[in-house]
This record gives structure tokens, C-alpha cells and sequence, in this order.
């Protein structure tokens, strides 16, 4: 239906596409292997992993949405059938489609393409006048865009026919639903792609591993023979005495592969690779877009994954790697069996299987950590009875009088009334707690060298020793701001101009740069507000609740406050985490990286940085600041008008930054870590699925097999975002582990724990909730490992410094050995305690209605002061410089000592293991000898043809003579008739 005058916007659809529908006919008709509307389903693949014809293989599945246009001109019709005729040309309209408003200059340019395609579309209304089948309608915004979404679909998939792909897709013949392209990779494609990748593939020969020798070898078959009941019931290599020699791929060379079949020499994880690399740089001339990740940022698709190996679980008795996966890794009855690390990087690739390993090292390191914490708290345990302060404190004979610990609506008190607080304290701060710190330190750098070991060994039998960085495309968002800078400086000719237009230049990234730093900065001060703000809590409430009438609550009032507060830090943090998550994210887009390795770097240190601020916050001011301002009677700090700084409980604040670091710990492990990645997942699969079927209910299709394909099993799971969120939260706990041990032994032991439930955790989440992964060939765990060194060295003085400043160890050292008459611990509690006159207490903050026993005219307080007595009364006292000097030279001592050892560890340890680094050299020489011995096999064969050659011309020359009385002339064979292999093999 074409009208005399038709609209602009229909001139330029229709003139975008007179060119592309005689090809987009003919690919229809050539190029796809596309099912028919009737039956479709029932032609497919019965395991769900192959084509219709069930020998190629779905190496890779694209899946979209769509929309067919509605008809305008039936008022009644709600969904209309599969198109009729031939109307296979589509229209689309380029305008009225674009987001927000363009700059003066690009809407020049957008109406002057616009003009030149209404020409367009013009003359080919004249060119092809009754073209059959073709009906122009007048399109709605929406359908253009779902029109114009559709056109580039079918360019792009033209583009993977052009590059040796093989495409299946699903028929559109719904009014709107779910479809699927299959694509396969022919062996001529993998193979070509597997040379440009520089994968390497195994070759035919193999080399045996030297094996290590006397007591080194008897302790690892002892050990081989312990742990075989821990063992998974995976297939193994069946002599793991030899190593399969591995080459970089090359055609020129195929014959030093060991090639027994085409279709199983690449395994599916390397098939699913290649195809992703031939997808991320195939682009299409709409929009300028470059692969399949520009194309899913602008919903033309709405995912790109590769297939599971099957089911996981079910009645079938085919076994695949998905289903081992599960039955021996992936689920929580196997908790104690080690992981099929190298079937893990066979399945998932080596990025994914060197997080699992690393994983696994480290929650194997924590049993010893887990056992030794475990004697420290049991040795605080089993000493409590025999400490003397302790006693002192708890002697209500000594009867030490207290200062109010509020003004004026606070009484005098006993100090033996917080005897259940200084027993406790007494359970973590002990002469073992140095032991434990130091012990930790070594632990973390002991962890370190070991996992830089391992690293090397799996390298050395995943072949990634040599492996180089892989040349990275650019991201989408990187590629549409370069775009839109190319046109706003199109009418700019200058030399620099176009050199910058190659490339996003500081001053282009200056407005992110900005961003990042004011906002990073706004959300720390929003952490240190969010800690301000619990601390305001705990002093109001403990005002509020010493004006109680009730005797139970004023005798509690800390155990209260203390107890609230700590749980409202916990959901302060856990709702912290969520928000810097998001804003790191949007940080790290607004800078534009222009590789994808380069923006998870950027938001790996900014998610990090936040995080570990909002972590560790609250704790820093519990063992660092609270109870150092607090002042001294008659001159207390005050926070707001009649409201104190909050003190530290008698015992000290290690017993409360005990509290805070193991609720805030224990917290985040099994809110944030388990239920969140439990549930939601859980969550967003059951929404999805409940999307699809109100979608398909809405318009049921009589023809479709009622069984789910693999395709459609897998785009219900949750797509994979990467690794971060996993290692994120491994290194927080880390951090928990080594940066306050010294004030909570236990730590490790949680952390076990936690990990034993995390490892099966994260493995059910990849095998049965998840996409499968592409595979990613990666040597190392990247960033993470500086992370980790960062916070070993950290661990050192932060634990230096809590035991010298938080707890009580140097104190009580420099009172035994200092100032004590007999070299005990006798009087140490009055030796801490300082004298004040209740006359100087100022006016208005005196106790009302006191219901002390007796007159008080010197009560005490804790700090190293003059007494009133004395001319500089209230000063710092000698004690209290003495004391302080001890802290910093302990400080000192202990971060040089622990440093000295952690070097020392690192030296004696090398980072490769001596029998790597020689099987390495002799993979080498193997390999130099392989190549010698083929190219001399080679060299032979070409010999023997040459031999054969010239006894086949002489035999021929003597029969030629004999016969030389019969004929008049000699024989010549005509020019080019035979060439000999001796001509052929020295152009060779």
C-alpha cells in the first residue's frame, strides 16, 4: 500500500533498504538452516547440544526477544499469524528513534542523512514500482526500533556466515516471544582461529615427569595413600608419570598433533572460546557497532552464552562433566573431599579454576591457624583462675571506689562489680596473644609463597608457562564515546585532532576522574558519619538508661548498649556494602576504561577501597580511639551538652573490639555471604521464569515440544558477572583473619568454617545456577595477589599496635619488671589507678541522692595521673611517659621482627618449585628434539621420494633405449607433464 505522497520517515526506511533486501532474500534462502514454522521442535537435537541433524555440535547460542508488528488496519486483531507471501523485506525507519536530545551540529548532520535517504527512498518507489509482496506501512516508534533491532540481528548474523560460522535459528512464528541462534564452528574455522589464538594443543609426543626422590618421595606416597579416601572420583590421566608435550597450534605443522578426530580435538570449553572471539569482533554497519557485547549494551540480543554439558541431575544414566561436577564437587555431602581442580579448569577455563585452587589453599592454610587460635583460647581458659589482676579486681576486699561513670544521675561504684568483664578480657588478652600475632604474620606470608609455588605448578601442567596478554577489544561504552566524539570534531582538521580522535584522551576522561575522586571521597565521610553516628547511640542510650528506676536495667546498661549497637553497625555495614558495590560500579563506567581487563582492575580497587572502609571502620575506633578522649574528672570531653565520651569498660576495650570484630564478621558470613548468595540468585531465577511463562501463556504454540532444549534450560539460569563478588569477599574475611587477630584468636576458626560451607557453596552456584562461563585462559589471580600482599604487611603493624595500645600486655610488662617490689603482678590494679578529689568535681555533675555505703572524698579513675595531693596535680605522671615509650619501642620491635621473618620465609622459600623449574628446561629441550626428529623423519620420507624418482627415470631411459630400432626418433613427454617430487621438494 503505497501512498502518492508517503511521510519522510518512510522515503528514509525504505531507502536504508533497498539495498539490503535482495541480499537478506538470499541469505534466507541459502545460508540459514532454519526450521519451519510446523514441527520445528520436533526435529531437534534429542540431547539438546546439537543441531537439528545431530552431528554438529552448538558451540555457542545468541538469544533475543521479538516483536512482530502489529496489523493497523484490523481493529480487532490481537495477534496476528506468520507472515504471508513473500514479505520477507522489512522496513525500517531511522528516525525518531534517538535517545535524548543531539547537539545543534549532529542534528545538521542527522537531517542532512536523513534528506539524502528520503531520496533514496523516493527512487526506488520508482525503480520498483508493484515489487510483489512488499507492503510500506506507516510504523509506530516502538516497531521501528524493534524493526530496526531485527535488521541488525540479520547483518550481524550474515557478517558470522562470512566468517565460516554454521547458524540454526528458532522460527518467529508467534506474535512475540523467545528465540534462539545456534551457531557452530566448522573444524576449517576452530582450526584457523586456534592458529591466530596461539592455543596450544597437544601434540604426539609425551615426556616423562622426573619424579622426586629419597625421603621427599616416601612422605608423598604416605601422604598419596592418607588422603585417598579424600580423593574425588574423577577420571584421571592414566599414567600420570608422563606429560603430553603442548604447542601453540599451527596448520602449516597439523602433523605433530595428535589428531585421532576432528570433531572431539578441541573440547567444548576451547570451541565455546573461539567462537566468543570471532563474536566479540564480528561488527555490523548499523551504529558503527563492534561485537556481540555492543550488540547485547543496545538489547538487539539479549544474551550470548555457551551450553552446559546437559542435565546435573536425572534419570538418564549419561554421564558429562556437569553431572561429575555435581555428584563429586557440588554438593554439601562431598564437603570433605578436595576439588577436582583440573577438571573444574577443563569445564569452567583456567581464570574460574585458578579461584577455586586459590580458594582451596587458603582454606586449607586455615586449619593450622584455626588449631593454634584454638590453644591460645584455651590457654586463656585454662590461666584465668591463676591471673592476678584479675583477682585483685574481682576481691571486693580491696574495695576500690569508683568515679561516677555519667554526671549527675550516675553513682560511685565497685570496681569488683566488673569482675565477669575482666575475667573475660582475660581469654584474649594473655602473653599467648603476642605468640598468635606473630604466628599469624608468618602464617600470611607462609600463604602468599606457597599459593606463588602452586600458581607455578598449575601453570607448568595447564600449559600457561609463556602465556601472552591476548590483544583485548574495546568495550562498547569506550567505542560509543569515541563515536560521539569523531562526530562533534568532524568539522576539525587539525593534525592533533585527528591524532586524539584515535583514542579517549585525559581531558575526555577529566568529568570521570572528577566524579570518582569527589565521590569516593563523600562515601568514606558517609562510613565515618554511619560509625559517628552508632557512637552517638551508645552514649545517649547509656545516659538515657542510667536515668532507669529499675535496678536490673541501670546494672546493664553497658552490656546493652554495647550488644545494640554492634547489631546496628552490622546492618549499617551490610546495606553499605550493597550501595558501594553499585557506586563503584557506576565509578568505573563513568571513566570509560577501554578494555575490559582494565575496568575490572579500576572497580576492583574502588570496591575494595570502599568496602574495606566500611568494613573495618567501626573496629579502627573501638581498638584505636574510643577511651583516649575521654578526659579526666573535672575536665571530662563532652560530644553534645551534658553528654560524655564513652569510656572503656575496666577490663579495656579489647574485650569490646573482641565483640565488635566477631559480630560484624560472624555477620557478614552468614547474612551477606550465604543467605544473600543463596537467595537471591534463587530469586532472580524464579522471576525470570515466571517472565517467560506469563509471556508463552499469553499465546500458547500447539507445535512445541512440551521438553525444554539445553538452550532454553540455560538462558532461565543467572548470567555470570565475573569473579569479583567471590574474591571480594574472601579477601574481607582475610582481612578479619590477619588485621585484628591478636584481639580475637577464634577468627580463624570461623573463617574455616565458613569456608568449608563457601567452596560447595560457590561450586553449586556455578554448576547448577549459573550460565556456563566463557573460558578465560589466565597465569595468575591478577590484582588480587597485590591485595592480599597489602594487607599481610598491614596485619604487622596493625597487630603491633593493638597489642601495645589496646591491651594491657606492655603495662603489665613494664609493672612486673619496672615497678612491681617482689616481680609479681601484686598490686598492679591499684598501679593503674589514678586518685581524684570529689570536692573538684564541678558543679551540677555531682551524683544525686547518692546510695553509696560510705562518705567518698577520692574516688578513683583508670589513667596514669598526679594525685591531688601532689603540686602538679592531675598531670600525666612518670608512669605514664615510661609506659608510653614501651608501647612505641614494642611497636618498633615487633613490625621490624615480624618483618625480618616474613623476609626471611619469603628467601627460603622459592617462588618455583625446584622440580618445576626443571621440568620447564626440560619441556623445552623435549620440544627442540621433537621438532629436530620430525623435520629428519621429513627430510627422509622427501629423500626416498627422490630416490624412487631418479631409479624411475633411468628404468624408463634403458626401456626407451631397447627400443630405440622401432621408432625413427626419440620420444619427448610433453612439457609440464610430470613434475618430479625432487622439484617439488626444493620449492618446498
Amino acid at each position: 500500500r503505497v501512498e502518492a505522497d508517503p511521510p519522510p520517515h518512510l522515503l528514509v526506511l525504505f531507502g536504508s533498504l533497498v539495498c539490503a533486501a535482495p541480499v537478506f532474500l538470499f541469505q534466507i534462502i541459502n545460508n540459514y538452516v532454519e526450521g519451519t514454522p510446523g514441527g520445528a521442535r520436533d526435529k531437534a537435537s534429542p540431547s539438546g547440544l546439537h543441531f537439528r541433524d545431530s552431528k554438529r555440535k552448538v558451540d555457542y547460542v545468541l538469544a533475543y526477544h521479538y516483536r512482530r508488528r502489529l496489523a493497523r488496519d484490523e481493529p480487532g486483531a490481537a495477534a496476528p499469524g506468520p507472515r504471508r507471501g513473500s514479505a520477507s523485506v522489512a522496513l525500517v525507519s531511522n528516525g525518531g528513534t534517538g535517545k535524548g536530545r543531539a547537539e545543534p551540529q549532529q542534528q545538521q548532520q542527522q537531517q542532512q542523512q536523513q534528506q539524502q535517504q528520503q531520496d533514496d527512498g523516493r527512487r526506488a518507489l520508482r525503480e520498483w514500482p508493484g515489487l510483489p509482496g512488499l507492503e510500506v506501512l506507516e510504523l509506530s516508534p516502538l516497531d521501528a526500533l524493534e524493526e530496526e533491532r531485527r535488521l541488525q540481528r540479520e547483518e550481524y548474523e550474515r557478517n558470522l556466515l562470512e566468517a565460516g560460522l554454521e547458524i540454526e535459528k528458532d522460527p518467529e512464528n508467534k506474535s512475540q516471544g523467545l528465540s534462539f541462534v545456534r551457531i557452530h564452528a566448522p573444524w576449517q574455522v576452530l582450526s584457523r582461529e586456534a592458529e591466530l589464538l596461539k592455543i596450544k594443543m597437544p601434540t604426539k609426543k609425551m615426556y616423562e615427569i622426573t619424579e622426586e626422590k629419597g625421603i621427599l618421595k616416601t612422605l608423598n606416597e604416605i601422604w598419596c595413600k592418607l588422603t585417598e579416601p579424600l580423593q574425588p572420583q574423577v577420571p584421571q590421566q592414566e599414567n600420570t608419570k608422563m606429560k603430553t608435550l603442548s604447542y601453540p597450534f599451527s596448520r602449516e605443522k597439523i602433523y605433530l598433533y595428535n589428531i585421532q578426530d576432528k570433531d572431539t580435538f578441541f573440547d567444548n570449553a576451547t570451541r565455546s572460546r573461539i567462537v566468543r572471539e570471532i563474536l566479540k569482533r564480528t561488527s555490523t554497519k548499523a551504529r558503527n557497532t563492534m561485537g556481540i557485547g555492543t550488540l547485547i549494551a543496545n538489547n538487539v540480543y539479549d544474551a550470548a552464552y555457551p551450553l552446559h554439558d546437559g542435565e546435573y541431575e536425572g534419570q538418564n544414566d549419561d554421564m558429562n562433566e556437569r553431572k561429575l561436577l555435581y555428584q563429586e564437587w557440588a554438593r554439601y555431602g562431598v564437603f570433605y573431599k578436595f576439588q577436582p581442580i583440573d577438571l573444574i579448569r577443563k569445564y569452567f577455563g583456567e581464570k574460574i579454576g585458578l579461584y577455586f585452587a586459590w580458594l582451596g589453599l587458603y582454606t586449607g592454610f586455615l586449619i593450622p591457624s584455626s588449631v593454634v587460635g584454638i590453644i591460645v583460647f584455651l590457654y586463656g581458659c585454662i590461666t584465668i583462675e591463676s591471673d592476678i589482676p584479675s583477682k585483685e579486681m574481682c576481691d571486693q576486699r580491696n574495695a576500690f571506689t569508683m568515679c561516677p561513670l555519667c554526671d549527675k544521675f550516675c553513682d560511685y561504684w565497685n570496681l569488683s562489680s566488673a569482675c565477669a568483664t575482666a575475667r573475660a578480657s582475660h581469654l584474649f588478652d594473655n602473653p599467648a596473644t603476642v605468640f598468635f600475632s606473630i604466628f599469624m604474620a608468618l602464617w600470611a606470608t607462609m600463604f602468599l609463597e606457597q599459593w606463588k609455588r602452586l600458581q607455578m605448578r598449575l601453570s607448568y601442567f595447564w600449559d600457561l608457562t609463556g602465556l601472552e596478554e591476548e590483544e583485548e577489544h574495546p568495550r562498547p561504552e569506550y567505542e560509543n564515546k569515541l563515536l560521539q566524539k569523531k562526530l562533534k570534531n568532524k568539522n576539525i582538521t587539525t593534525e592533533n585532532s585527528n591524532e586524539n580522535e584515535k583514542k579517549l584522551t585525559w581531558n575526555d576522561r577529566m568529568p570521570g576522574y572528577a566524579a570518582n575522586f569527589g565521590l569516593i571521597l563523600f562515601m568514606i565521610m558517609l562510613t565515618f558519619s554511619a560509625v559517628f553516628g552508632v557512637i552517638v547511640y551508645r552514649i545517649t542510650t547509656a545516659a538515657a538508661l542510667s536515668f532507669s528506676t529499675n535496678e536490673i536495667t541501670r546494672s546493664n546498661v553497658r552490656v546493652t548498649v554495647t550488644a545494640t549497637a554492634v547489631i546496628i553497625n552490622l546492618v549499617v555495614v551490610l546495606i553499605l556494602d550493597e550501595i558501594y558495590g553499585a557506586v563503584a560500579k557506576w565509578l568505573t563506567e563513568i571513566e570509560i576504561p577501554k578494555t575490559e581487563k582494565t575496568f575490572e582492575e579500576r572497580l576492583i580497587l574502588k570496591a575494595f577501597l570502599l568496602k574495606f572502609v566500611n568494613s573495618y571502620a567501626s573496629i579502627f575506633y573501638v581498638a584505636f580511639f574510643k577511651g583516649r578522649f575521654v578526659g579526666r574528672p573535672g575536665r571530662y570531653v563532652y560530644v553534645f551538652e551534658g553528654y560524655r565520651m564513652e569510656e572503656c569498660a575496666p577490663g579495656g576495650c579489647l574485650m569490646e573490639l573482641c565483640i565488635q570484630l566477631s559480630i560484624i564478621m560472624l555477620g557478614k558470613q552468614l547474612i551477606q555471604n550465604n543467605l544473600f548468595e543463596i537467595g537471591i540468585p534463587k530469586l532472580k531465577k524464579l522471576f525470570r521464569k515466571l517472565k517467560d511463562e506469563r509471556t508463552v501463556l499469553k499465546e500458547m504454540d500447539t507445535n512445541q515440544s512440551k521438553e525444554p532444549q539445553q538452550w532454553d534450560l540455560d538462558y532461565i539460569l543467572e548470567p555470570f558477572t565475573g569473579l569479583t563478588p567471590e574474591y571480594m569477599e574472601m579477601i574481607i574475611q582475610f582481612g578479619f583473619v590477619t588485621l585484628f587477630v591478636a584481639s580475637f584468636p577464634l577468627a580463624p576458626v570461623f573463617a574455616l568454617l565458613n569456608n568449608i560451607i563457601e567452596v560447595r557453596l560457590d561450586a553449586k552456584k556455578f554448576v547448577t545456577e549459573l550460565r556456563r562461563p566463557d573460558t578465560v585462559r589466565e597465569k595468575d589471580i591478577g590484582i588480587w595477589y597485590n591485595i592480599l600482599s597489602v594487607i599481610g604487611k598491614l596485619s604487622v603493624i596493625i597487630n603491633a599496635f593493638v597489642i601495645a595500645v589496646t591491651s594491657d600486655f606492655i603495662p603489665r610488662l613494664m609493672y612486673q619488671y619496672a615497678y612491681s617490689q617482689n616481680g609479681t603482678m601484686h598490686g598492679f590494679i591499684n598501679h593503674t589507678l589514678s586518685y581524684f578529689n570529689v570536692s573538684q568535681l564541678k558543679a551540677g555533675t555531682q551524683p544525686e541522692n547518692s546510695l553509696f555505703a560510705q562518705e567518698v572524698s577520692l574516688c578513683r579513675f583508670k589513667d596514669y595521673r598526679e594525685p591531688p595531693w601532689s603540686p602538679h596535680q592531675y598531670e600525666f605522671s612518670k608512669q605514664y611517659w615510661a609506659v608510653l615509650s614501651a608501647r612505641l619501642a614494642f611497636v618498633i620491635l615487633f613490625q621490624n621482627l615480624v618483618m625480618f621473618l616474613s623476609v626471611l620465609v619469603d628467601w627460603m622459600i622459592p617462588d618455583i618449585p625446584k622440580d618445576i623449574s626443571e621440568q620447564i628446561k626440560k619441556e623445552k629441550r623435549v620440544l627442540v628434539d621433537f621438532f629436530l626428529k620430525e623435520e629428519h623423519e621429513k627430510l627422509k620420507l622427501i629423500e626416498s621420494f627422490i630416490a624412487r624418482d631418479k631409479r624411475k627415470r633411468r628404468s624408463g631411459t634403458k626401456s626407451r633405449r631397447t627400443r630405440a630400432a622401432s621408432f625413427s626418433q626419440c620420444h619427448r613427454s610433453p612439457k609440464g607433464s610430470f613434475t618430479s617430487f625432487s622439484s617439488q621438494h626444493t620449492v618446498v
